[in-house]
């Protein structure tokens, strides 16, 4: 994966007005964590007016204890609302951050479904887990902690500060007046705190896609005397990752220095007023004032900077979001829709599906055109049509395009024109491609994934069929052995009739083979072409193939030759 590039002033409002707008995922429970803290508030001005009135009673007035219950229930009272109040929004934002990342996983993951293998393979699979795992869980402290903190950050000061105005103004007035010193100072620092996650996460996404592609690679890597290279690689890549990670803590640490620093100064201020007002160093307008005010002053003084303190601790993780955002921007060149019933927008291919039937017919393309990534012409416009029970050989020059024209028909590339319509269900198609891929685990594993149901004699069966089971049999452990990633321990062919295998525990309505006997035999090759035409019958199958003694044995054979497909008869070249 490239370096990512700072986004446009343009893309950075989309990214802001999207980041803004994930809450619409999941309204009811975020509207509850933004609003909880609010009413909160509204108690906490309560809760510091009877605090400061029973004090005045007790301190002032020396009012027995024994006759202040009903104001210190009260107060029990409030301080014990506040608390299941803030819980339960914590709570609320919590619940709403998980259900948020799970519908834009979902949504992330369904885009790379539907982009299929084409898009993908242009991408190391490290990056694309970052992607779908690292930075969507980077939203989680935005949405748990700095949306809700900065919307009471918004109106929780400005409204003490209102409280507090008619009892005394100089106090209201020192709130309104240091209190936006806080966001300032921390919107300077956020600029750097941005540049400094956004690079991280840049590091992080290229480390992951080093790690996870030299894992893939390792048996080559170490067959080629690089491992040690390739060791001293990923260390530096990991190195570069500490280092992006400690100035991001730098600033996050300098940051609450200065949060803290303001926060301690506002406070200060109002109680170096309060005490010397007391005194009467101020001049007589400014004493006379009760305990009662001074105290409930006083109490507010670090509530009003609080929220503030909250939203300016948290202020990194809007950073941090808003460079993950970047990065899935960049990395899929378009963000998912923030409504749970729109469908998301991709480059998908044109695919249309319709009620599966017993027609002859199963595919029909009409207008139909094939081009590489980059833009050359594979197949140029073209009608053709798949039947049941009339196989074809798709025949060409290497590197002509057969593997491409395969996967674009059944929807894992995007076609360059035309449409393609389907007359069976979306999963009712088998494809085999030149290398299967073959996850670690046993043989066993290997072809429940085709059908998890079957059962140890279906399993012989149709490695009988693929012409398989008597080389698994000489195998130490038989079905359970176990194979090393991408086959290792077995051949090339064998692999394939392994493939195959999973092919006969399978029931689709299409079938298409990527050049199924490269790797056999003439005596095996037609054996496995004779199980293939059996199990076929009933159904449409398209192979692609060099092989001309496998052409031969279908009844019609498309060739693929200067981007023109050709369709011929075998009958009738007979």
């Amino acid at each position: 994966m490239g370096a990512a590039t700072s986004p446009s002033k343009s893309e950075a409002t989309a990214q802001r007005r999207w980041l803004s707008g994930l809450w619409r995922l999941a309204p009811a429970s975020m509207l509850w964590a933004i609003g909880a803290p609010l009413i909160a508030g509204v108690l906490l001005v309560l809760q510091a007016w009877f605090l400061a009135h029973t004090l005045d009673q007790a301190i002032r007035l020396s009012i027995p204890p024994a006759e202040l219950w009903t104001g210190m229930v009260t107060i029990a009272g409030l301080i014990a609302c506040r608390a299941i109040l803030l819980w339960s929004g914590d709570y609320a934002a919590s619940h709403a951050s998980e259900q948020i990342k799970q519908q834009l996983r979902h949504q992330f993951f369904a885009q790379l479904m539907t982009r299929g293998p084409a898009w993908s393979k242009q991408t190391p699979a490290g990056s694309l887990a970052v992607a779908i795992l690292d930075q969507v869980q980077a939203f989680d402290g935005y949405l748990q902690r700095f949306l809700p903190a900065t919307i009471a950050a918004v109106f929780l000061p400005l409204a003490f500060a209102l409280v507090v105005l008619p009892v005394d103004w100089v106090v209201a007035l020192l709130f309104l007046i240091t209190a936006p010193l806080i966001p300032l100072f921390m919107a300077l620092i956020g600029l750097r705190a941005e540049a400094a996650n956004q690079k991280h996460q840049q590091v992080l996404s290229r480390l992951s896609g080093v790690f996870a592609d030299r894992i893939k690679g390792l048996f080559t890597l170490s067959l080629l005397g690089r491992t040690q290279d390739e060791v001293e690689s990923v260390r530096s890549a990991s190195q570069q990752l500490s280092k992006t990670t400690m100035k991001v803590l730098r600033i996050a640490f300098l940051s609450s220095a200065v949060l803290e620093l303001f926060a301690a100064l506002g406070v200060a201020g109002v109680a170096v007023y309060i005490g010397l007002s007391y005194l009467g160093m101020l001049g007589s307008h400014f004493s006379g004032y009760t305990l009662q005010h001074g105290l409930f002053c006083l109490l507010l003084a670090p509530e009003v900077y609080n929220p503030l303190r909250q939203m300016a601790a948290s202020y990194h993780d809007r950073a941090t979001a808003k460079a993950a955002v970047n990065g899935l921007q960049q990395l899929y060149s378009q963000l998912p829709p923030l409504s749970p019933e729109m469908p998301l927008m991709t480059t998908s291919p044109v695919v249309q599906r319709y009620p599966a039937t017993q027609s002859p017919q199963v595919l029909h393309a009409s207008r139909f055109a094939v081009q590489t990534p980059n833009g050359r012409d594979l197949l140029l416009p073209c009608d053709l049509a798949l039947y049941r029970n009339e196989p074809v050989a798709l025949m060409g020059a290497s590197g002509a395009g057969k593997t491409t024209i395969l996967e674009t028909l059944v929807g894992l590339r995007p076609n360059a024109s035309g449409q393609v319509a389907h007359y069976f269900d979306k999963n009712q198609f088998v494809l085999i491609g030149q290398q299967p891929f073959m996850a670690l685990g046993s043989i066993a594993d290997f072809l429940r994934l085709a059908c998890p149901t079957a059962t140890t004699a279906h399993m012989w069966q149709a490695l009988e069929q693929a012409q398989a089971a008597d080389f698994v049999r000489l195998l130490p452990d038989g079905l359970d052995t176990v194979l090393g990633t991408r086959g290792h321990g077995i051949s090339g062919g064998q692999a394939h009739r392994l493939a195959l295998a999973r092919l006969f525990l399978t029931d689709p309505t299409l079938i298409l083979l990527d050049e199924p006997t490269a790797y056999l035999d003439g005596q095996t090759r037609d054996q496995v072409l004779a199980a293939i035409l059996r199990f076929a019958q009933g159904r449409a199958l398209l192979i692609a193939t060099h092989d001309e003694a496998v052409a031969a044995q279908l009844p019609h054979r498309w060739l693929l030759d200067q981007q023109q497909l050709y369709v011929f008869s075998n009958e009738a070249q007979a």
